[in-house]
């Protein structure tokens, strides 16, 4: 799942702004995950939330992605907007506990693994993107062509119901997200205003979250 929103127009101008944006940014990312793990936790604990969530998915989607649009909407305001990213991002930890439940009944450690191999990926991807003197203004595009491709391969493989699919999805899905992290990355660098720090921060999130999940995914694939 992508994201995207306008700019507030104000560019980063000095490296104090800069470093300030930096730093809200990726602490805002680093709050957002342990609140997911909250969540998640809470999904696990509560079997009736879980059972919710695989009965009405479209009901979890609408409830999970309405805190998000209202972040939108006061993506300046302080600290209504952090606030609603981080109901966003707890919400989100709900929805995807049956997921997390699922595979890690099967085996435990593919969640851990799953998430050094993001972490480390992330440290690279990061790295890459700051360091490289490329510009990666055309990956914006080109990886959200692709991820519409995913989301479309997706829906058909729900009739059809493919475990090899479901694997070329997956593969697909980091691969998506490892070039729209890059893209993001950049963006921060390059494009991204003093006061867009949320919406960087979300944006950042989402590639990690969607890494993240179709890692396990491809982890569990290969054991099966």
């Amino acid at each position: 799942m992508g994201f995207s929103y306008p700019m507030t127009g104000q560019l980063v101008r000095t490296g104090e702004e800069r470093a300030t944006l930096v730093k809200r940014t990726y602490g805002l990312v680093l709050v957002s995950i342990l609140f997911t793990m909250g969540g998640v936790a809470l999904g696990l604990q509560q079997t009736a939330l879980m059972e919710f969530v695989i009965a009405h998915p479209f009901i979890t989607m609408l409830i999970t992605f309405a805190p998000l649009l209202m972040a939108t909407r006061v993506r300046t305001q302080f600290p209504a907007n952090v606030g609603f990213v981080l109901l966003f991002t707890l919400v989100e930890g709900v929805a995807i506990s049956p997921f997390m439940y699922l595979y890690g009944r099967q085996n435990p450690d593919i969640i851990w693994q799953a998430g050094a191999l993001t972490l480390s990926s992330f440290g690279v991807l990061t790295a890459y993107a700051w360091l490289s003197k490329r510009d990666f203004s055309a990956w914006g595009g080109f990886f959200m062509v692709g991820l519409w491709v995913l989301i479309g391969t997706s829906l058909l493989n729900l009739f059809f119901h493919s475990s090899l699919a479901s694997l070329w999805i997956a593969g697909g899905t980091v691969l998506v997200f490892s070039g729209l992290l890059v893209f993001d990355t950049w963006r921060i660098r390059n494009q991204f205003g003093p006061e867009d720090y949320v919406m960087a921060a979300v944006q950042i999130y989402l590639d990690l979250l969607n890494m993240f999940l179709a890692v396990i995914q491809l982890l569990g694939g290969r054991r099966d």
